[in-house]
């Protein structure tokens, strides 16, 4: 499916989307729990997003509101992965499946509904 590129990339890449999905997780968890919940998910959720956000908080500006701060710190995990990874990984072309996290559980969402 893909070249033959370090493995180093690809991991590289994936934790960069599970940190990017982990943190708008926190956001969507956020419209339903407190950030203080007892929720055992929510609980998760803040405990591993917390030290990215403190990691980006001296460039969040203080006018987003708190709950949407893990979005705006999600968005330079995409933005890194959306225009960095391509041009390590040799695309020409920067799409919606060229993220190898992402399209990696498209290809088994079409193999389990039979899409080719």
């Amino acid at each position: 499916m893909y070249a033959n590129f370090h493995p180093m990339i690809y991991l590289i890449d994936y934790v960069m989307g599970m940190i990017m999905w982990t943190l708008i997780g926190r956001v969507a968890m956020n419209i339903f729990q407190r950030e203080d919940s007892s929720f055992f998910f929510m609980k998760v959720f803040v405990k591993l997003t917390d030290p990215f956000l403190t990691m980006f908080r001296f460039i969040t500006p203080s006018f987003i509101i708190k709950p949407l701060v893990p979005l705006y710190v999600a968005w330079f995990f995409y933005m890194f992965r959306f225009y960095l990874m391509p041009y390590l990984m040799g695309y020409s072309v920067m799409g919606m499946l060229s993220f190898p996290l992402e399209s990696e559980i498209a290809s088994q969402i079409y193999q389990i509904f039979g899409k080719k």
